[in-house]
């Protein structure tokens, strides 16, 4: 199987306490398709401008990402700049300038809207819903967001959430679009909306996936030692979340578990290396290796 994801592609200027790095590429739908390629096929729908040269693309390609909806308009890619506080976990946005991805329109090639397997990574969630009814056969849909977005149209995200298989949040986001400070009885509500499972992200302190009939799973981060840089940790986390879903015979709690590893085994490289470095150096095998080490840190 192969997964879709519509989303962005970035350039980022991060700062952290240690170091500073100018226009590294980022973007959701980058993390995220980089991260899934380590599993199945990926494709990938974005717009880009002038700045976002071959050899971006080429970062794409060579994991055989399928980038025939990526547009290229006339302007500036998306760019984000950030500064990590000490902790590595918290952070302030500097600068965001949407450029060409203002006027974002996702378009689905004929031949991506069989896909069984989709990544609404975070944008608007008008295009979202956009996105959804393009497609033809989904068998699995997850969806990211954002604070702004529970802020300015909760009411268009409530549409999504009605129509998507599991839904990923931060901590935050889980009790600003609840009202419940309680996550485990916060992502009861949102499941009431539609979605069979709620992902919670929770940085540093792992996952949790919460499900129908009681189902439960939470999982801590991998302790990493040296963490360079958070950018799209979220992101891999996701990617690698469905990119190992999509590689199963059946979407069942027990591969929905160890989903949840694999993502969280993925995101622990990211965060090794600024940018997409690390994650583009790793392969499957040093994601099976560290999956042994995560075993190590939950048995007893």
């Amino acid at each position: 199987m192969s997964v879709l994801m519509v989303g962005s592609l970035a350039f980022d200027t991060i700062e952290t306490p240690f170091t500073r790095k100018e226009r590294v590429i980022g973007g959701s739908c980058t993390y995220g398709a980089l991260a899934a390629s380590l599993f199945c096929d990926v494709a990938i729908v974005g717009v880009v401008g002038e700045d976002f040269k071959e050899e971006h693309f080429k970062i794409l390609t060579g994991k055989n990402i399928d980038i025939k909806g990526v547009k290229k308009e006339t302007g500036k890619s998306f760019f984000w700049e950030g500064r990590y506080h000490l902790d590595m976990n918290t952070r302030d946005t500097i600068k965001t300038e949407l450029n060409v991805f203002e006027k974002f329109n996702p378009v689905i090639p004929e031949e991506y809207r069989q896909k069984e397997f989709l990544f609404l990574a975070n944008i608007d969630p008008v295009l979202q819903l956009k996105v959804l009814n393009s497609m033809k056969s989904l068998k699995f849909t997850l969806c990211d967001t954002m604070n702004l977005w529970i802020d300015i149209k909760k009411q268009e995200l409530i549409e999504v959430f009605k129509r998507v298989d599991c839904v990923v949040l931060n901590d935050s986001e889980v009790r600003q679009f609840s009202g419940n400070h309680n996550l485990i009885l916060g992502a009861r509500e949102i499941r009431k909306l539609g979605p069979k499972y709620v992902i919670i992200k929770k940085g540093e302190h792992g996952a949790t996936i919460t499900g129908p009939d009681g189902f439960y799973f939470s999982l801590p981060s991998y302790p990493v030692e040296d963490v360079v840089d958070p950018t799209g940790a979220g992101d891999s986390f996701a990617g690698a979340f469905i990119g190992f879903l999509a590689k199963q015979k059946e979407i069942n709690e027990n591969n929905l578990k160890k989903a949840v590893v694999y993502g969280n085994a993925v995101a622990s490289f990211t965060v090794q290396g600024f940018s997409i470095d690390r994650l583009y150096e790793i392969n499957i095998n040093d994601v099976e290796n560290r999956i042994k080490m995560i075993k190590r840190c939950v048995e007893f």
